[in-house]
Parts: C-alpha cells; structure tokens; sequence
C-alpha cells in the first residue's frame, strides 16, 4: 500500500460505517469519473471492486484502480458532516484546484 495518498480519521470513521452498512467491513473502492466542474470526481463504493489496495486508516482498507494511482498521488480524503448531512473531500494540496463541491478536483 502506498503512503502517498491519506485518509483523515473522520473519512476513516464514515468510510468504515458505509462498508459495514453494505456488509464488506473495512474494505471499501475508489474510483474517478469525469466530472463536470472541474476534471475528476471522486467515487466511493463499498467492497473491493477491482485495483489494489492504495491506503489503509483505522481498519479500513481502500483499493483504487491501478491506472488511476497517478491522479490520487499526494491527495488527502476528508469527511465533514453537519445537520444537512455529509459528503466526502478532497484536501486541497499544491497543484490540485478543487471545486466548491469538494469532491471534484483537476491536476494543475
């Protein structure tokens, strides 16, 4: 597993329930799709759907595409949740332009 992309504990915390939920405790899959407001937009399933494991936080595992390591490279997944309800992010980092959403983010 690489050290290069990391999960903040409150995105281990929400990404541990989700898997559990589905019934694939501490293994969970990401993967990018085009995105409209800026280039690609994170995808979160339950399970291990394909591509090896990239990161692993609090019990939980996360596997992405091989092809798609690249694009990950250097990014932090962040949870925030509040009284409307939660989503996941991408932490802005040097070189990446994220969307107000948040879960978009193009390569600079």
């Amino acid at each position: 597993m690489g050290a290069t992309f990391s999960i903040s504990a409150s995105a281990a915390a929400e990404l541990g329930r989700q898997a559990a939920i589905a019934g694939t405790p501490g293994l969970m899959h990401l993967d990018l799709v085009s995105g409209s407001c800026e280039q690609h937009v994170i995808r979160l399933r339950p399970g291990h759907l394909a591509g090896i494991a990239m990161a692993r936080a609090d019990g939980v595992t996360l596997h992405a595409p091989e092809e798609q390591l690249h694009l990950l490279e250097g990014l932090c997944l962040d949870y925030r949740g509040d009284l409307s309800g939660g989503g996941f992010l991408i932490s802005p980092q040097d070189n990446v332009r994220c969307c107000l959403c948040g879960s978009a983010f193009s390569r600079c």
